[in-house]
């Protein structure tokens, strides 16, 4: 199974209702991250996500450190994939983990975490039978999890 949903703006058209593509970032959106679509294959209790993500990214000073996967309350952290090192010069970019245990049908947020800023507000949630949509997390929404492991040890560029 595979679902993918892009969101790509501040406003709400977030898809070109006439031909289904991406609509271009305004400038100022390109000074937040976010989660831009999350592909979903595998099988119940051990799926792959592809997490597509837009961030300011300028080297290890300021770049995407890690997405995860997170309760819909934000209370559990469920998966995180490590990013390595910034993606200056690659936006948005795409990066999968797993496995995910989850059902079918469990409810889930992915969210993208940036150095030094902290979480991103724009979310994806969804579940991998039902696909995920566009959300906005309130302030706040999980940021003890920013101290659970794994986490980044070093930015190599």
């Amino acid at each position: 199974m595979r679902y993918a949903i892009w969101l790509l703006l501040l406003t709400a058209s977030t898809l070109a209702a006439s031909s289904g593509k991406p609509v271009e970032p305004a400038p100022q959106a390109l000074e937040r991250a976010r989660v831009l679509a999350v592909q979903v294959t595998g099988r119940p209790g051990a799926y792959a996500f592809a997490v597509t993500v837009q961030s300011p990214d300028s080297g290890c000073d300021r770049y995407a450190d890690w997405w995860e996967v997170v309760t819909p309350d934000g209370s559990e952290l469920l998966y995180r994939r490590v990013l390595l090192h910034s993606h200056a010069s690659e936006q948005p970019f795409t990066r999968s983990g797993g496995p995910v245990l989850l059902d079918p049908d469990t409810l889930v947020v992915v969210r993208v975490h940036v150095k030094p800023s902290g979480y991103a507000a724009d979310a994806l949630k969804g579940s991998a039978t039902a696909g995920f949509e566009p959300v906005v997390l309130p302030q706040g929404f999980g940021a003890q999890l920013a101290r659970s492991g794994p986490l980044p040890t070093s930015c190599w560029f």
